[in-house]
């Protein structure tokens, strides 16, 4: 072999482990984790709040990860479609959601305790669901299904409506109202109303044409979705709610046990970080929602302690029985829920 040939050669030996460590090095700074959700998007500093916590936990992530961990929000459904992120989750092809968590009620019934109408009414009492027995037992349910709950996120929501007001629970007789879940529309049904089923992002086209007289949802998407401009009348969760919605950031179990336990470790952390700050985003949206639906000259309503026990009987006779009877999973979970 000529000296040429030989440079040649022992350039390709020594450039080969280069090249592998190159290949390496290039995997690692390239995992980057899909966060998608349905709510409408923004900024880290302006916007849903749900979607600026995402972008929080993005660029918080990839500070703590010291690059090696990156993040990508999609809002608007702009990367899944709403209804289908809960089973994406449990498949691994999506890596985190922030959604509604009642939404996968069809596959997994155990869910449906995150919008179960009169078992939340207040946010003291949602914050202690984490390190509560209920929270505990849930998380445990998800983790089977292949999902795990990073951020503990609990809404109050209200009811905005396009003819007349529903505070009591006769009120809703003859109307036709989303109520966010399967339990809540039995709750509806029970009062007397007709209900439809449809994702958050929908009911302004729903209420603009009539299809729908009334929606309850959270106090954020009340706002983010502008349903001011189609409603007259409000009636807040301010103060006193028998609706509220567990709407956590998600991360699926297959991509977050692949990861290295200091990635695991700086997700879960800075899930919790982010805790309080949706807690405190939620509180004045509930606020804020009543002045935007003034302004927009809607009539705002709130809710009295006797409204709220009125509608969590019929709740208890109804929804929380069903609900019960599915198995003994979620008997557990609603004689757990109770203590909370």
């Amino acid at each position: 072999m000529n000296t040429t040939r030989r440079q040649f050669v022992g350039g390709l030996l020594a450039a080969a482990p280069l090249a592998l460590l190159g290949r390496h090095a290039f995997a690692a700074e390239a995992r980057n984790l899909k966060i998608s959700h349905q709510f409408p998007g923004g900024t880290v500093n302006e916007g849903d709040f749900r979607d600026r916590l995402c972008r929080m936990f993005a660029a918080e992530v990839e500070k703590k990860t010291g690059g090696a961990l990156k993040s990508t929000v999609y809002p608007g459904s702009s990367l899944i479609k709403t209804n289908v992120q809960f089973s994406a989750l449990r498949k691994g092809a999506l890596d985190m959601s922030l959604v509604p968590l009642s939404y996968g009620g069809g596959e997994v019934p155990e869910v449906n305790i995150g919008l179960m109408p009169g078992v939340v009414t207040s946010y003291e009492q949602g914050t202690r669901w984490k390190t509560s027995e209920a929270g505990k037992e849930l998380s445990n349910v998800l983790a089977e299904k292949g999902m795990l709950v990073v951020s503990w996120i609990w809404q109050a929501g209200g009811v905005a409506c396009r003819a007349k007001p529903v505070v009591e629970p006769e009120d809703a007789k003859g109307l036709k109202i989303r109520g966010g879940s399967r339990e809540m529309d039995m709750v509806l049904k029970a009062a007397g109303a007709a209900v439809l089923s449809l994702p958050s992002n929908e009911i302004y086209a729903a209420m603009q044409t009539g299809a729908l007289d009334g929606a309850m949802t959270s106090s954020t998407s009340l706002m983010s979705f502008r349903l001011e401009e189609v409603s007259k009348h409000l009636t807040t969760g301010r103060g006193k709610a028998y609706w509220f919605m567990f709407e956590p950031l998600l991360i699926s179990r297959q991509i977050f046990d692949a990861l290295p336990r200091d990635q695991q470790n700086a997700i879960m952390a800075v899930g919790a970080q982010l805790e309080k700050f949706a807690l405190d985003s939620a509180k004045a949206d509930d606020q804020a929602v009543a002045a935007t639906y003034q302004k927009a000259g809607a009539k705002v309503y709130d809710l009295s302690e006797a409204t709220v026990k009125k509608w969590q009987a019929i709740a208890r006779d109804t929804a929380w029985k069903d609900y019960a009877e599915k198995n003994e999973r979620c008997a557990k979970l609603i004689k757990l829920a109770e203590k909370v």
